[in-house]
């Protein structure tokens, strides 16, 4: 399995809905259910978000490869998660 990286913020509205999205993506796949995402709090990690290059969370990283920035919907969660595999 592909590393998977995911920036976001506590506070961020956008990605309290993406984990919410990873949820169900991953209780309706169970192929996708042992995927490990590395979480990165960007206001808690700086040194490790300023590595990076994105400036919207959520922010999808799958080794080391930007896969997606900023809001994300429903529908997109599956094929992202997909690519890790």
């Amino acid at each position: 399995m592909k590393r998977i990286q995911l920036f976001y913020l506590k506070n961020c509205p956008f990605c309290r809905k993406a984990f919410a999205y990873i949820d169900a993506v991953r209780a309706a796949h169970p192929e996708l259910a042992d995927l490990r995402i590395e979480l990165v709090e960007e206001s808690e990690e700086p040194e490790v978000a300023a590595r990076y290059d994105y400036y919207y969370v959520p922010t999808f990283y799958i080794d080391g490869r930007k896969e997606h920035e900023g809001a994300i919907y429903p529908d997109e969660v599956e094929p992202l998660l997909r690519k890790a595999l």
